[in-house]
């Protein structure tokens, strides 16, 4: 058989668990932010087409990418809760419900 060498294997120079635990807070904060403007879009479409209101639509569809890249670019995680609990009012306001005879 052939002869080979010993086995090298490659090890990091130092301690990399920082750089690992920023990558995941980054990726978990990616998720949140991007989870956020996921629902409001589908809250946007409900909005839209169940309710036939598509200028409330557009609007929160405008608004939440601005405070989806607002949150990407800061940080900001709170502004992406309270986008979805307007959204959520929106829908809830423009529904149309039970009319009283």
């Amino acid at each position: 058989m052939a002869d080979h060498g010993p086995v090298e294997y490659a090890t990091a120079q130092g301690n990399d668990l920082p750089a690992h635990e920023l990558m995941y807070e980054r990726f978990v904060h990616l998720v949140f932010v991007g989870g956020a403007h996921v629902v409001n879009v589908i809250i946007g479409l409900a909005i839209g087409a169940v309710a036939g209101h598509w200028l409330v639509a557009f609007g929160i569809f405008v608004i939440a990418t601005i405070v989806a890249v607002h949150g990407f670019m800061t940080g900001a995680r709170g502004s992406s809760v309270v986008m979805v609990v307007i959204s959520l009012l929106a829908l809830a306001l423009t529904a149309g419900g039970g009319h009283a005879e």
